[in-house]
């Protein structure tokens, strides 16, 4: 799909990843909306790339349908949407202060998979109403982790998650091949975002050792990167590309 003059939406597009992704589509000519927390740089983000912000809680399901919709008919349309938002926490299936709590567990199933596809189903239907361009119609990017394969030790709920995405990737893009949409995450390793800014250099060398080349974190530049040739390239479908400089998560 070209870019150029296409309608694009990033959900956590305000930080990291996917800020890099939002200015990347930007400069490569489409228009883009960003969407993130309240309190976010998303409104200076988007005001710097010519582009719209939305404010979203994605884990106010009901809230997000409204936001999109607002996005959608703010842009005009809507052929790229790219999901970069989730988190998670550090918890052993059994602790010493006992198992795995299960609110807990629910919480980062609902930040990282359910909001995904709430994300997902909602930005499908958005694209299916667009006139075909060589037969597509529209391109989703969600974002997994290499922890969806090697979850190290306390990412239960993480790579559980995570693992889904990577999981609806083929399933989703044969649901939506008849319309034309296109399905694919990406599992990126330890990369330098907001989450990883305090480490020291000491402190990141362990952490990427077992990497092939490059031994060091991602830039968020090297994700975009991706996302751009995933749009562009129709024959890429149906999966979920690791993006580790070909990394393997220790076990802690």
């Amino acid at each position: 799909m070209e870019i150029i003059g296409k309608k694009a939406v990033v959900v956590g597009g305000a930080s990291g990843m996917g800020r890099a992704t939002a200015e990347a589509l930007a400069k490569a000519g489409a228009t883009v909306a960003i969407l993130d927390r309240d309190g976010s740089d998303g409104k200076e983000i988007a005001a710097e790339i010519g582009g719209r912000y939305h404010p979203v809680d994605i884990t106010d399901f009901t809230g997000v349908e409204q936001t999109l919709a607002a996005a959608v008919a703010d842009l005009g349309g809507l052929h790229i949407a790219v999901n970069t938002a989730g988190g998670g926490v550090a918890k052993k299936t059994l602790g010493r202060s006992g198992p795995h709590d299960l609110e807990t567990f629910r919480s980062v199933v609902d930040l990282n998979l359910v909001a995904t596809f709430n994300l997902n189903r909602l930005q499908a239907l958005r694209m299916s109403g667009n006139e075909p361009e060589d037969g597509e119609r529209g391109v989703i990017v969600n974002t997994s982790s290499i922890a969806a394969f090697e979850g190290q030790i306390g990412q239960v709920a993480y790579s559980a998650s995570k693992a889904g995405i990577a999981g609806m990737a083929l399933v989703m893009a044969r649901d939506l091949g008849p319309q034309g949409i296109r399905v694919l995450a990406i599992a990126p390793s330890l990369f330098a975002t907001g989450a990883t800014a305090a480490f020291t250099d000491e402190q990141v060398a362990p952490l990427v050792e077992d990497a092939a080349f490059p031994k060091r974190m991602g830039r968020p530049s090297e994700y975009a990167k991706l996302v751009l040739a995933i749009v562009d390239n129709p024959m890429l479908n149906g999966q979920c590309l690791r993006l580790d400089a070909g990394q393997r998560f220790a076990p802690k």
